[in-house]
């Protein structure tokens, strides 16, 4: 399948008013992007880039340590972990950011991209993913500049409505139920491509937990991608999951804001 949610997400951010910046600041990031571009530093290596997207109910399900985690009220549904180019050799490590850069998405970005760690704040999370992803995606005019990065990285979350799919095909949360790779697999092929994993961690139980699909996308946002390198891993965040077993049913635990790393127990 080579389908692309490019259009849409171009479409809906011209449509989008420009964020404001200190003066300061844009001088700044100015010299930095000359600087780059000058010495070469910001060449665009990578072809593919990976779209994560993260279940919190199984997420807090890896922690043993029950002080970790964290699901602000607000969270119902899935939530971004990233979007990593991959294979990435050199990024602008001189471009920042500032909380003006996310200023007016920061309500969307609280909802859809929260940090569920107790020990990192939601602006520290954004500002580490722009640092080790975002600039890297930089170097294509699409994603050159915090702004653009995560408005696009709320686009696809808004184009991937893997909650309702799922829903739609009786595929819920539960405490009892398991299912099986091939039954989800069957269900968001239609609608990732075929190139993307189901990740599942471990929880305290040994149980196999759901908590991660990432969705691998060509640099011009097409499903899928065909360089010979695709696939491999290499310069996407590493992950304290594993590819579900294809034998060995998995839960989708429930969300539960009051008991987050426990919500079965």
């Amino acid at each position: 399948m080579r389908c692309s949610v490019l259009p849409l997400v171009v479409a809906l951010l011209l449509l989008l008013p420009p964020v404001a910046m200190e003066t300061q600041e844009n001088d700044f990031k100015d010299g930095c992007q000359g600087a780059a571009l000058q010495d070469g530093e910001h060449d665009c290596t990578w072809s593919c880039i990976i779209f994560t997207l993260q279940w919190p109910g199984g997420f807090c399900a890896s922690l043993f340590n029950e002080t970790l985690c964290r699901i602000p009220d607000g969270v119902t549904g899935w939530t971004i972990h990233g979007l990593w180019p991959q294979h990435a050799q050199r990024c602008c490590s001189c471009w920042p950011m500032f909380h003006s850069d996310v200023q007016e998405l920061e309500d969307e970005l609280a909802e859809y991209w929260p940090s569920l760690l107790t020990t990192r704040s939601r602006f520290q999370f954004w500002k580490q993913e722009w640092s080790k992803h975002g600039a890297c995606a930089a170097c294509v005019e699409g994603f050159n500049s915090p702004q653009k990065y995560f408005q696009i990285s709320l686009k696809l979350r808004q184009s991937f409505e893997i909650q309702r799919i799922l829903e739609d095909a009786g595929i819920t949360p539960s405490c009892e139920r398991r299912y099986k790779v091939a039954e989800v697999q069957s269900v968001l092929t239609p609608h990732v491509g075929d190139q993307y994993e189901i990740q599942c961690v471990v929880d305290h139980r040994d149980r196999q937990v759901w908590f991660q699909v990432k969705i691998q996308m060509s640099r011009d946002l097409t499903l899928g991608c065909s360089h010979p390198d695709a696939g491999s891993g290499t310069g996407s965040e590493p992950s304290p999951g594993h590819p579900c077993p294809p034998e060995v049913p998995f839960f989708y635990f429930p969300i539960n804001h009051q008991q987050p790393e426990r919500p079965c127990d």
